[in-house]
């Protein structure tokens, strides 16, 4: 997959050929515009029924990793996960959808290819196993974008406390932000995801916010993934004032 920062290159980044942009997995089953499949919403618990695991609250995955194969795969799935760069909070509580081997882990942990899957079938998506070798990495490896780009903005922040800490994401898929509905306005393609992220700086909450866009495709390989991340601090008064300090490069 290709990612590029907000200051890359002297042409726009996101592909603007079409209105609409695409998540890299099989969307047909739903007739929202696409988004991640792993729903990190707070409201997911709204549409869940009675039965439905317990959620995290810090990443909205269940608290018992559900590595259990799915009835209807016709196919194994590998249930390791990876460890993510991506530093937990200190405060992240213990009991969490981690994987036990991991329960000591100062990292987050991403999702193994069954957690993965099974999250899509929890949101009547129509998966399919082979798929998950190719979703799980651009899943993991987006993310890591995101935190290189919030720790670019951190280091406006730095500290003596250890750097900053992941406490909690959510998705906001539906909840358009105020930069992206005016690019709309523009006539510029709207993203197919947003994520909020907390971050725990020195043990105050501060709040990031992610647009994912499709990004313009490698003519030497168009079948490979693009995205472009659109990465920025909340719209609170120390947000935009980091925003202004970036822009004129203080």
């Amino acid at each position: 997959m290709s990612s590029n920062s907000n200051s890359a290159g002297s042409t726009c980044p996101v592909d603007h050929s079409s209105r609409a942009s695409t998540c890299p997995v099989d969307n047909t089953s739903s007739t929202e515009r696409p988004v991640c499949p792993v729903d990190h919403s707070t409201s997911l618990k709204a549409f869940l029924p009675p039965s439905s695991p317990q959620l995290d609250p810090h990443n909205q995955m269940p608290l018992i990793p559900e590595q259990t194969q799915s009835t209807t795969q016709s196919q194994q799935l590998s249930t390791s996960r990876t460890v993510s760069s991506i530093p937990r909070a200190d405060r992240y509580e213990a009991g969490s959808s981690e994987c036990p081997a991991h329960e000591d882990s100062s990292m987050w942990i991403y999702p193994s290819e069954q957690m993965f899957f099974n999250a899509m079938k929890r949101k009547s998506w129509n998966p399919h196993e082979t798929d998950m070798k190719t979703v799980v990495p651009i899943h993991n490896a987006v993310n890591e974008r995101c935190w290189k780009h919030i720790l670019e903005w951190e280091q406006m922040h730095e500290s003596e406390c250890g750097g900053p800490k992941l406490l909690k994401f959510e998705g906001k898929a539906k909840e358009l932000t105020p930069k992206a509905r005016f690019r709309s306005w523009l006539g510029y393609q709207l993203p197919f995801d947003r994520h909020d992220w907390t971050v725990d700086r020195c043990g105050k909450p501060v709040r990031y916010v992610i647009d994912f866009y499709e990004g313009k495709r490698d003519g030497r390989n168009p079948l490979a993934p693009s995205f472009y991340l659109d990465v920025r601090p909340a719209l609170t008064v120390e947000g935009a004032w980091d925003r202004v300090r970036r822009f004129v490069g203080a």
